[in-house]
């Protein structure tokens, strides 16, 4: 899945921990980083293949994330042989002190971001019935909220109210007054959610999960919030304090395993998806490709202990054949699971939605919709929607990695949560949105398909990249076509195509589906508007063209729709005819933050979607997905209210 193609912005890592390790290991010699990079790494990353990040994409993180991608992330593979001191030599190389070279790209945030404003008081968190505690809302994952605390009249008059940055910050939770979020620079943060001060701040929770809250009498406080970090753990903290309750083991030993999907909870029950990088590992000639399986484990809320863990891939795994290098593949593998699973009370299963195979080895565990008992982790149904879909990085240039499949498939996985919906009239019906830029409805008894619907062309990164939403009509699916729309910005400039793996102009935009027959309510194509990208990938090979690919989850409240698009505009569709009501530019001018960055710009939006709670709107403008399209290395998390009060 292209996921595995964003190389170092998911980190598998506590980053306190790999600095601690670095600090008590010899310098490399100088030069040693130039050198390493060269070996190691510049044949992916300058001039990147696919859609590996540049060096100069490099060059404006964090040092931590790129230290933590190679010690114990989705760069683990790569930097086999390399020791501490050749890790932090690669990282110095990249992102020199700032005393030794000028950024990459001018006005970007490099390195630590801001400076924490502790809030004065911190009162006891308490619920209100506009909280959004997980990421789909509901066990659902419908992403509606019913009492954002602000009607559909209010929203034309949103204003931002204050700004906080943040490297690679996932979608926030708000409970009560208190906002919750995670990133990858490795601070989990409580905020206050009216003005942006800093309650806690937990180091060493690299993490792209989004955080769930919720009442417990596990948490001194009563109020416990837990978390899926990269490196396979599950950790739960105190709200209130953000001291740690405990922390699972690690839920999967494969080096290239990580977790990028939030956790569910049900009852006392955390349901956590495992994915993985090794597309991105299978690149190597010298890969034993493949071993992966991607997996739902069930931990006990109180304790963090693993009860069952069920994998995707149920077909062995045996040798296929040996590559031109002379190395053993094998297979079947893949089949990650990236999404959040969405939870069925009333049938007592548990519903993930895998990614793609990445080898020619049979399997009927990818490209699927499964439902899971609960309580046993026993696989109830399997619907497997394509078949043939087998992808690693590497295979779409002139000199193709000896580990491709045969045939390459399209990389049409899912990466976004399966909505259970249920009917005006009585019944349920699960619906699935693809990256192939198809739409399904499955009986959730049986998983029988009950009709698909197209929403666009589809491609690597979407399609139905990141998620879709309903209310108690219809169903909304943003669809991204990126890489349509990179082909033609690309064509524009006279420039070679980046990708010829998929055809077709492109539809990005939004989409209202009924839930009960598929039949398409309305289209609302997204808008042609000016951007202001102060760091973009597409830089490389369309101009830094504005991309309106439509690929975050949106969300929901009575009578609007809010959903994201790539060139950093944020709008607001009516739900009964797709007009747009409201929108926002977060690239048309730049935030001095609470957390004293001045000038910050924002960016593409992308990843896990919006929050509405208590009367305001939450979203991370500079990128949290797979496409990096407007990324600046550093995100802002932007909070609106009804004229910025």
């Amino acid at each position: 899945m292209i996921r595995a193609r964003v190389w170092l912005p998911g980190i598998g890592l506590a980053i306190a921990c790999a600095g601690a390790c670095l600090a008590q290991t010899p310098a490399a010699a100088p030069g040693e980083g130039e050198r390493l990079f060269n070996a190691q790494c510049k044949s992916c990353h300058d001039p990147a293949i696919e859609h590996a990040p540049t060096r100069a994409e490099l060059a404006v993180r964090p040092r931590e994330d790129i230290v933590a991608a190679l010690t114990n992330g989705k760069m683990v593979p790569m930097a086999q042989g390399l020791n501490a001191a050749q890790i932090q030599a690669i990282a110095s190389f990249l992102v020199p002190p700032a005393s030794a070279a000028a950024p990459a790209r001018p006005g970007i945030p490099i390195g630590p971001v801001g400076n924490d404003k502790k809030c004065e008081t911190n009162p006891p968190i308490q619920a209100s019935s506009s909280d959004w505690s997980s990421m789909g809302l509901e066990t659902s994952s419908n992403r509606y909220q019913k009492h954002p605390g602000l009607s559909a009249r209010d929203v034309p008059r949103l204003k931002v109210k204050w700004a906080f940055a943040l490297a690679g910050g996932g979608q926030p939770i708000v409970v009560g007054d208190w906002l919750f979020t995670t990133n990858r620079g490795g601070k989990f943060y409580a905020l206050d959610a009216k003005t942006g001060c800093v309650h806690w701040a937990t180091d060493g929770v690299a993490s792209r999960t989004t955080p769930m809250v919720i009442r417990s009498s596990i948490s001194p406080s009563g109020w416990a919030t837990f978390i899926g970090t990269a490196n396979r753990i599950v950790r739960a903290f105190d709200a209130q304090s953000g001291k740690e309750i405990w922390h699972s083991d690690s839920l999967e030993s494969h080096r290239s395993s990580n977790i990028s999907g939030a956790p569910a909870i049900f009852e006392d029950q955390i349901f956590v998806p495992l994915s993985s990088g090794e597309e991105a590992a299978a690149i190597q000639k010298t890969y034993a490709c493949c071993t992966f399986r991607g997996s739902l484990a069930a931990l006990d809320l109180k304790t963090g202990q693993k009860q069952w863990q069920t994998y995707m891939i149920e077909e062995p795994l045996h040798p296929t054949h040996t590559n031109e290098q002379g190395v053993q593949m094998q297979g079947p593998a893949g089949a990650a699971v990236w999404a959040s699973p969405t939870v069925d009370p009333k049938r007592h299963l548990v519903y993930v939605v895998t990614g793609d195979s990445y080898t020619e080895a049979p399997t009927v565990g990818d490209d699927a919709v499964v439902a899971i008992e609960m309580k046993t982790g026993k696989v109830r149904w399997k619907r497997q929607v394509t078949t043939g879909d087998n992808f690693v990085m590497g295979c779409t240039g002139a000199t193709p990695s000896p580990n491709c499949p045969s045939p390459v498939g399209p990389d049409f996985d899912f990466g976004a949560s399966a909505i259970l919906f249920a009917r005006r009239f009585g019944g349920q019906i699960l619906i699935a949105g693809q990256k192939s830029g198809l739409v399904y409805g499955l009986d959730p008894d049986d998983g029988r398909l009950l009709w698909t619907t197209r929403v666009g062309e589809g491609s690597a990164l979407g399609g139905v990249e990141w998620g879709i939403a309903s209310d108690d009509k219809s169903v909304y699916v943003p669809n991204s076509d990126i890489i349509q729309l990179l082909n033609a910005a690309a064509v524009a400039m006279g420039k070679a195509q980046p990708g010829s793996e998929v055809a077709g102009a492109g539809k990005p935009g939004l989409t209202a589906i009924d839930p009960t027959t598929g039949k398409i309510r309305w289209q609302a194509p997204a808008p042609a508007a000016p951007c202001h990208y102060a760091g973009d990938r597409s830089r490389d090979y369309a101009g830094g063209a504005c991309i309106r690919a439509q690929s975050a989850a949106p969300a929901v409240i009575p009578g609007l729709v809010l959903s994201g698009t790539l060139d950093g505009w944020l709008r607001a569709y009516d739900a009964s005819t797709g007009k747009i009501v409201w929108e926002f530019s977060t690239t048309a001018q730049t935030y001095d933050t609470v957390n004293g960055v001045k000038g910050q710009p924002g960016g593409g939006i992308d990843g896990m979607g919006p929050t509405l709670a208590g009367g305001m709107l939450y979203t991370m403008s500079g990128f949290n997905g797979a496409s990096r399209t407007g990324g600046n290395g550093t995100n802002v998390l932007l909070a609106f209210s009804v004229d910025g009060r």
